[in-house]
């Protein structure tokens, strides 16, 4: 009886392992899907939206020029 109890254990351990590692190569693999949309985004989204938002009350330029320093917004051009 103590032998099953054994293999019982055995047998949830190895399924909770090779649960962990599918869910962790399923991350793995959803990773760059996800990463196409963030960032750096393009400099004239960056305009028209600091436009938008602000409604002439920041400069777009430098607001987006401080944002391309950080890289969060790519270099206007590229």
């Amino acid at each position: 009886m103590r032998k099953m109890s054994y293999a019982l254990a055995a047998a949830v351990a190895l399924s909770g392992v090779l649960f962990t590692g599918a869910a962790a190569e399923a991350a793995a693999t959803a990773r760059p899907q996800a990463q196409a949309s963030g960032p750096p985004f393009p400099y004239a989204d960056c305009v028209k939206e600091v436009k938008r938002q602000y409604k002439g009350k920041k400069d777009p330029k430098a607001t987006c020029d401080a944002l391309v320093r950080k890289g969060y917004i790519k270099k206007p051009g590229t």
